[in-house]
């Protein structure tokens, strides 16, 4: 079988007005379920990562936590949990942000990244870029260094990479989405 960015978006499922009325939800769980679209996309993560020194993955809840954990586990780095209010036990430091149909909040231990620790940011997808700019705060706050964002899709017509760029970081995504 031939493996490529068109394999991986046939396993991309659009469910219409989910989670409000006019939102196409990218839902990547069809590309979990398959071992080699799952296999193929963190392969893809690692060799686009695998010259960096990574210390920590960080990922966002709660589709972002299946990916960093694997990509964690895989570059012998630590794995950072980007948590909603109140589900952390420990003392914490909190970051808010506006996605495309809400505003939000994640929470990290405040001794989760060390000053210095090149992170790595993962997530499921990018819109317009608030989880993303969120995650990426929290790690600045924190003393770490972003080494780049990594998501499974992005959908370009929403301008979060233009965001992502203006922190200064960089952006890389498996397969995007146009007009969606």
């Amino acid at each position: 079988m031939n493996i490529d960015e068109d394999f991986l978006k046939s396993k991309i499922r659009d469910v219409p007005d989910f989670p409000k009325k006019g939102i196409i939800f990218k839902d990547i769980t069809p590309l979990l379920l398959d071992h080699e679209a799952f296999s193929y996309a963190i392969q893809q993560i690692l060799d686009k990562v695998k010259d960096k020194k990574i210390d920590v993955v960080a990922s966002a809840e709660s589709r972002g936590f299946i990916l960093g954990a694997v990509l964690a586990y895989e570059l012998k780095a630590g794995f950072v949990p980007l948590r909603k209010p109140g589900k952390l036990p420990y003392k914490t430091i909190k970051q808010e942000f506006q996605t495309e149909y809400s505003t939000d909040t994640f929470e990290v231990h405040e001794d989760a990244i060390k000053k210095g620790q090149n992170v790595l940011i993962v997530d499921d997808l990018i819109a317009t870029a608030g989880t993303m700019v969120a995650a990426i705060n929290l790690v600045k706050k924190l003393g770490g260094k972003v080494t780049e964002c990594i998501v499974i899709i992005e959908l370009p017509d929403l301008h979060g990479r233009e965001k992502i760029e203006n922190e200064e970081c960089e952006l890389f995504s498996l397969i995007q989405f146009e007009g969606d």
